[in-house]
């Protein structure tokens, strides 16, 4: 076999080898080729329901603590689904981008038959009988070295009734390698490349995106799991207050009813009875809310048998241990760990590959170009006598066919080559220097955003330490107001018992007492919500 060929072969199965190594896509013949691509699509979606729930049933109640119920988060939830499936499309896309070096075989046969009158007596017959079959096949295909190659094999079969024709049937074959290589423009595998490095580098944008965004609806779920530890702090709260005001309401009527007081001194204890129930119906509303909410985190409302399921958390309110945050230390943790910074940080190694693709199309297009064929010629052989007389006879036949064609063909003795250069040079390129220009000033905004994007990291870890530590000493003086006013309320409910005091400071102390609780449960809640700001502005979240 010729050194072209050779050549191509080796080319041709190398790539193969890679492509099928790089995308597990069937190609044909294979059985799963026509599985894949000649199935019926398939267009419904079928959407599975909540897992897991089941895990975590005790005595008829959804037990979750914090680890868990992400956990459940994680499995269930419809906004993290979504975001995963924007990484799928990425990773399409490089598929997409192997397409240029997609192999594409073709084929072609056809058969004509046509009859003919003969207006000359050169035709060799009255009415000139003829039948064409060609056929032929081929493969073209994109190297990743930027050579474009096709091969052909085409026969074409030729039979008459002419007395004329030497052989009849004729068979015709011929075998034809023809490349491309460019030797500017394209030239190479790095630029040849460039759509693949590009949907890679974009994929890996992506995934650092979803990593953002990911932390963020992990965040929103967190939150709404305090958001309902608050609110049943604060039905807690409520309840204890109404039972302070239902006890000091019978006190004042029984003292009502022994004359130890006057009617007039019945109003403030039931004012504040009528209060503390208001504040405990408006609690309970708000804690119904905020488990609805709960429950579409992870996807417990969507599953009948676990809608209306009461939901236990055991996660502590107790605020953790403080530590000591260092913050040039926790600023340089974000600068490397923030997913939004990596996403900017990225789109920098995309522009670069952007700028080479635009400055690569303003080069002229200069290819060599080759080829080489073979032929062969085939058929029966009539030998005839006084060919041009008015007697022609047929002397001998030499019986032959296709197979004679064939054996000429690859006997490689009448070869055709040839090569040559082709030059493409636009005196003006408009377009093509509009796109490197836009490509560098992409770049420029790219580097700009990076920096921007590194203050505000750096503005925002400052402020959610700043929170975080305004938040931890906002917990001790509401647990200290919250013990003073507990202290508070029993010396004012032991001097009314002395007689040395009125009820209405009773009251006032019971009611700062009631709003002592609830200052401390906020400022505790706060507390786990800054904590957990901290943790996202580091872009540790996800670790922890």
């Amino acid at each position: 076999m010729p050194a072209p060929f050779k050549a191509l072969g080796v080319a041709f199965f190398g790539f193969l080898s890679l492509a099928q190594a790089a995308d597990d896509d069937p190609f044909f013949p294979k059985p799963s080729y026509f599985r894949k691509y000649f199935a019926r699509p398939v267009t419904q979606v079928e959407l599975q329901p909540p897992v897991r729930l089941e895990d975590y049933m005790t005595d008829g109640k959804l037990e979750l603590s914090l680890k868990s119920y992400l956990g459940l988060v994680m499995a269930n939830n419809a906004d993290i689904s979504i975001q995963r499936l924007t990484v799928v499309l990425n990773r399409n896309a490089i598929t997409r981008a192997f397409g240029v070096f997609d192999p594409l075989a073709t084929a072609n046969f056809s058969t004509t038959r046509t009859l003919s009158q003969s207006i000359t007596a050169t035709q060799g017959a009255p009415t000139l009988n003829q039948l064409s079959q060609p056929l032929s096949f081929g493969v073209s295909q994109l190297l990743p070295t930027g050579t474009q190659y096709n091969v052909s094999f085409s026969d074409f079969k030729n039979s008459s009734n002419s007395t004329f024709a030497t052989i009849n049937p004729a068979y015709s074959s011929s075998l034809n390698l023809q490349f491309t290589q460019p030797l500017l423009r394209g030239r190479g595998a790095y630029v040849t490349k460039l759509p693949l490095m590009i949907a890679r580098s974009r994929l890996r944008g992506a995934e650092y995106s979803f990593a953002d965004q990911l932390m963020q609806l992990v965040t929103a779920a967190e939150l709404a799991y305090w958001a309902v530890v608050e609110a049943r702090e604060n039905v807690r709260v409520a309840e204890e207050g109404l039972k302070l005001a239902d006890t000091a309401l019978k006190r004042a009527q029984r003292e009502l009813e022994l004359g130890a007081s006057s009617p007039l001194d019945i109003f403030q204890p039931q004012q504040n009875y009528a209060n503390a129930e208001l504040q405990l119906t408006q609690a309970r509303f708000n804690l119904a809310l905020a488990e609805d909410a709960l429950r579409r985190q992870f996807g417990a409302d969507l599953d009948p048998k676990f809608r209306d399921t009461p939901i236990t958390l055991i996660e502590p309110v107790t605020p953790p241990a403080p530590v000591r945050l260092d913050k040039e230390k926790l600023v340089e943790t974000a600068l490397a760990m923030r997913h939004d910074l990596k996403a900017a940080r990225q789109a920098l190694d995309s522009d670069d590959l952007s700028i080479r693709q635009s400055n690569n199309l303003l080069r002229p297009n200069l290819s060599l170009t080759g080829q080489y064929g073979v032929s062969g010629t085939g058929g029966n052989i009539y030998q005839r006598t006084d060919v041009f007389g008015g007697g022609s006879q047929i002397t001998g036949v030499i019986p032959g066919g296709i197979t004679d064609a064939l054996g000429q063909l690859f006997g490689f003795g009448l070869p055709t080559y040839g090569f040559g250069l082709t030059l493409s040079l636009p005196l003006k390129n408009h377009a093509a220097a509009a796109n490197l220009a836009d490509a560098t000033v992409s770049k420029r905004m790219d580097v700009l955003r990076v920096r921007s994007t590194e203050q505000n990291v750096r503005l925002q870890v400052l402020t959610a330490i700043s929170n975080v530590e305004n938040s931890k000493a906002s917990v001790e003086l509401a647990r200290t107001a919250r013990d003073l006013a507990q202290k508070r309320f029993e010396a004012e409910q032991k001097k009314y018992e002395l007689g040395i005091d009125q009820i209405f400071f009773v009251l006032a102390a019971q009611a700062d007492l009631t709003t002592a609780e609830s200052a401390l449960v906020r400022e505790t809640i706060n507390y786990h919500r800054n904590q957990l700001t901290l943790l996202e502005r580091l872009g540790t979240l996800l670790e922890e």
